[in-house]
């Protein structure tokens, strides 16, 4: 088997967006484009009798949003494409930031109309710290959105790299007339609603074919003179600053029409880059070498709900994957030797062979593996990057029924696992606490912990409104400080104690007085190594 070829085969990337700029409609499209599937899912609406192949989970269908990473593999042009949808809702930033330390591209889809939104924001600053290429899709072209010429500089602002324009829009809204490939030269022809590949039909070759000016008139027009503008003033495309994360390619279109995106599926082909190089603490890892090693990224509970399954999503790092190999789990030593070990289309799994570099590989477990575990033939290795980071709300849980305690401890310790929620146990008293980044994880756990283990949860207010790990370098003081504070002590899923504070005032009068504890507002994942 050649390792270093199939590693050049492999396309990771994650789409990430705003709420409702289209991204898990882009996502179904891709799919189609690729021939992963036969017809797309509408999310359009609620109660919609088709739900995204992306979107398996009974809250998603019903709400008609992603707030689950979903991972779907496809073959393309000769290329094994890993595709991570993520949620776009800001209330479940942690869970994408997860996925975007798994990928080698990043595909950012903005609302034409709406432009470059907060949520995206933030999560180009990740892809930014990361250095990670982008590739832009405008979306919703086919309605009254900004001027493209403004989205573009908007885009450059907002995202401090280079926007270069590999297609263009010609009209727009009800005026929509398709998009000018600048790098074919050509024009592909709109027509909404179309469930198929273009065929030599939908375009019309050259800028300057009078055919074009005949049939669109001032929508062409206003067209051909931005594109002979921008091809005069644009920095050009440069492959390298593109992968150094210092230049976008731009694509504009409509993902509901399954407009625009066989450009942008085979740019993700063409230009983005196969899997990299991973840090970890003891030394660089490359993707081609001969032994194989993988980072838990994800832990998801409950995919198939009749099954009471668990599953860790493995980004492969190196080597060669193949059923039923030893590996060891570094932060517990054990060996485990997974042999119904699965790649996924959402929620359909496939069973799994081999893997390569840049694979997504799903190991259905109880409980062995964690978050930010690493996967080995034996070397001992921590890979970095996988954070945790401190709540900002908080609530107490109870059971209704006294009977099903022990279902809700199952449940929250999944969950909790999982990176769906943090769970605090507090070092007094016997209510469990609950921390999150957004108040919409509250409702999505409480449905979860109904219909997956049949525990009806009271989510009640609690005084806290901040946590912080804790560490000393002498564990005397620690313990000192734990005793004086046993009422905000709590330990977390991997029994990492924090420090539970009731305002920002109390934090700081605790790290006054107690110097040579020190007060973490991340952890990593999967173990007890803070961040400052």
């Amino acid at each position: 088997m050649n390792i270093p070829q199939e590693v050049a085969r492999r396309r990771t990337f994650a789409i990430i967006s705003h709420p409702d700029a289209g991204k898990t409609t882009l996502t179904e499209k891709l799919l189609l484009f690729a021939g992963a599937i036969q017809i797309a899912g509408s999310v359009k609406s609620r109660k919609a009798s088709r739900h995204a192949s992306s979107d398996w989970m009974e809250i998603e269908k019903q709400r008609g949003i992603s707030v689950a990473s979903s991972v779907m593999q496809m073959e393309y042009r000769d290329c094994v494409i890993n595709l991570l949808d993520t949620p776009g809702h800001q209330d479940f930033s942690e869970d994408t930031y997860r996925v975007l330390t798994a990928v080698d591209a990043a595909l950012m889809v903005i609302d034409a109309a709406n432009g470059v939104e907060p949520q995206t924001i933030r999560l180009l600053q990740v892809c930014r710290a990361r250095n990670t290429p982008i590739i832009t899709f405008v979306n919703k072209m086919d309605r009254e959105v900004r001027e493209p010429l403004d989205l573009l500089s908007e885009i450059e602002s907002h995202i401090g790299m280079d926007a270069v324009p590999f297609s263009w829009p010609v009209g727009m809204g009800r005026s929509f007339r398709g998009v000018f490939d600048i790098r074919n030269d050509r024009m592909r022809l709109f027509r909404p609603g179309q469930d198929r590949v273009s065929d030599e039909d939908d375009f019309i070759h050259g800028l300057e074919n009078p055919v074009l000016a005949e049939r669109f008139g001032e929508d062409f027009a206003k067209a051909h003179g931005e594109i002979e503008l921008l091809t005069e003033a644009a920095v050009p495309f440069d492959q390298e600053a593109f992968l150094a994360g210092k230049q976008t390619p731009v694509f504009f279109g409509s993902a509901i029409n399954n407009f625009g995106v066989q450009e942008v599926l085979d740019t993700l082909v063409e230009r983005a880059p196969p899997p990299g190089s991973r840090r970890a603490v003891e030394r660089e890892v490359q993707p081609d070498e001969g032994k194989f090693t993988g980072v838990v990224f994800k832990v998801q509970a409950n995919m198939d709900p009749s099954h009471r399954d668990r599953v860790a999503f493995v980004r492969v790092s190196s080597g060669h994957f193949q059923r039923g190999m030893r590996l060891k789990v570094s932060r517990t030593g054990k060996e485990i030797r997974p042999n119904n070990v699965v790649s996924f289309l959402s929620q359909r799994r496939d069973l799994l062979d081999e893997a390569f570099a840049g694979d997504v590989i799903g190991i259905p477990n109880h409980g062995v593996l964690h978050l930010g575990d690493v996967l080995t033939e034996g070397e001992a290795l921590q890979f970095t990057g996988l954070p945790f980071f401190a709540p900002e709300l908080f609530q107490a849980v109870e059971v209704a029924d006294p009977l099903r305690s022990k279902q809700l401890r199952i449940g929250l310790t999944q969950l909790g696992e999982e990176g769906a929620i943090q769970v605090f146990r507090p070092q007094a008293g016997s209510t469990l606490l609950l921390g999150a980044v957004g108040q919409l994880q509250f409702e999505v756990v409480a449905h979860r912990l109904k219909t997956e283990y049949g525990v009806e949860a009271r989510l009640m207010p609690s005084r806290y409104t901040l946590a912080r790990w804790i560490s000393a370098e002498n564990p005397a003081d620690l313990k000192k400080f734990m005793d004086a504070n046993v009422a905000n002590m709590a330990y977390d899923v991997v029994d990492a104690v924090a420090f539970l504070a009731t305002s920002s005032a109390q934090l700081r009068v605790a790290q006054e007085l107690y110097p040579k504890v020190q007060f973490h507002a991340l952890r990593e994942h999967g173990s007890r190594v803070f961040a400052s």
